[in-house]
This record gives structure tokens, C-alpha cells and sequence, in this order.
């Protein structure tokens, strides 16, 4: 399976993003979903998953504020990203992850998306 980001962008804070990430290869509907975020000068972190069943989690920082969901025959998972924060400014990653049950580790991940660039700011 290849991923594909896509969709950041410059924004001011309070507005809204949706980024995608396209499967191909193989059929999206038996994975699990998860999108990574870093920082300039911070680790990766985990943002929100959503496993083959639709069950989602989200990072404290994020909860309330996106929402990840999938299109299976599309082959798509998006991440709304609403009430856009400065500290949300980062390149954004979609990967393969065996479940979506707690934080996971990027170092367990083999299969990244590009990677897509959001910026929020006045």
C-alpha cells in the first residue's frame, strides 16, 4: 500500500482544514489510519487513528477540535481539523498502523504518506 497527504495549508487561527489521505495499491477498508504531526524542532506525534471498524482516538490536544474519518470505497481517510491553533502548525503524516488503540510509536511504522504541510497563522 502507497499513502498520499494532501490538503494543508496556510491558515488563520479559529478557521478549518480537511486533509486526505489516498490509498493505493491496495484496498484502504482492513487498515488501520493513523496521522502523525511534527513539529519544526519537535518529534513526531501521533494525532488521531481510525481502525477497519471506524473506532477512533484522538491526542488530548486535538479532542474536540478534529475528527477522523474514512471512505473506504474511496480508499480515503480525511482529518478535519476545526478551531486551527498556532501550536497545530506542522507537517502532517498519514501511516499504516496495526491498531488504533493508545499512542503508537513512529518507530514502529513502516508505511508513511508524503507528508502535508499546515500553517496556522495571522
Amino acid at each position: 500500500v502507497q499513502l498520499q497527504a494532501s490538503g494543508g495549508g496556510l491558515v488563520q487561527p479559529g478557521e478549518s482544514l480537511r486533509l486526505s489521505c489516498l490509498a493505493s495499491g491496495s484496498a484502504l477498508d482492513l487498515y488501520t489510519i493513523r496521522w502523525f504531526r511534527q513539529a519544526p524542532g519537535k518529534e513526531r506525534e501521533g494525532v488521531a487513528c481510525i481502525s477497519f471498524d471506524h473506532h477512533t482516538e484522538y491526542a488530548d490536544s486535538v479532542k474536540g477540535r478534529f475528527a477522523i474519518s474514512r471512505d473506504n470505497a474511496k480508499d480515503l481517510v480525511y482529518l478535519r481539523m476545526n478551531s486551527l491553533k498556532p501550536e497545530d502548525t506542522a507537517i502532517y503524516y498519514c501511516a499504516l498502523d496495526l491498531i488504533c488503540q493508545g499512542a503508537s510509536d513512529p518507530q514502529s511504522i513502516t508505511t508513511w504518506g508524503q507528508g502535508t504541510l499546515v500553517t496556522v497563522s495571522s
